[in-house]
């Protein structure tokens, strides 16, 4: 089993690094490989809400000119997705933001490309907007019916400089909590195949309020 987990933050190595690590150190422990891609750095153009990625369903963006295609078939391979994100105006970071949008959208418009697949969300923060950066995060998974592991608060974790957020002692037991449980989690699932039959996925009904 692998989990791809993508670090949002323009750092490298800064607190949503950290938190990350410390969840993919006990996915590691577990038995799970890991790999941490930086989408922070990058230069991600948002979505253009063109639709071509529904109408060729070819598992691809029309925008070619970034990674994000080779991100998508990453997490089309992984058992386990890891979002992480800095916090920027109370709110996901910019580039990040643009990734998810193109990636998640792709990933329903052929036909769930995530569905069941264990994700979980983590952010670093200065002071506050963690939980709206944390709900956010979440909504792409839950868009696209993945499940969802949970550590003993919300996944969020207090730092400025890199590195501080590790002595956040609260924080980082929840990132520990998160990578335990999330490894059970995906060994649940994997253990499941050809035991628990799945429910059948169901057509997207959409309903339009302006007629």
């Amino acid at each position: 089993m692998k989990t791809v987990a993508f670090n949002g933050s323009p750092k490298k190595e800064g607190n949503t690094f950290h938190a990350i690590k410390m969840v993919t150190d006990e996915l590691e422990k577990a038995g799970i490989a890991t790999e941490i891609i930086h989408v922070g750095n990058k230069a991600i153009r948002g979505c253009i809400a063109c639709g071509q990625c529904r109408n060729f369903k070819n598992e691809q963006c029309v925008l070619l000119d970034d990674e994000v295609n080779e991100w998508i078939q990453l997490m089309k391979q992984a058992d386990g997705i890891l979002l992480g994100s800095p916090v920027h105006y109370a709110a996901i970071g910019g580039t990040m933001k643009s990734f998810l949008d193109r990636a998640f959208y792709v990933a329903g418009a052929n036909g769930g490309l995530l569905r069941h697949k264990v994700g979980a969300s983590v952010v670093a923060v200065r002071r506050s907007g963690g939980l709206p950066t944390f709900n956010q995060l979440n909504n792409f998974l839950c868009y696209a019916e993945m499940l969802m592991p949970t550590s003993n608060y919300w996944n969020v974790i207090h730092g400025t400089s890199p590195g501080e957020a590790m002595q956040d002692a609260e924080g980082v037991q929840i990132m520990r909590v998160l990578g335990k449980n999330m490894a059970w989690l995906m060994k649940l699932v994997e253990n499941g195949k050809g035991t628990v039959v799945p429910p059948e996925q169901e057509d997207k009904t959409y309903m339009h309020f302006v007629r």
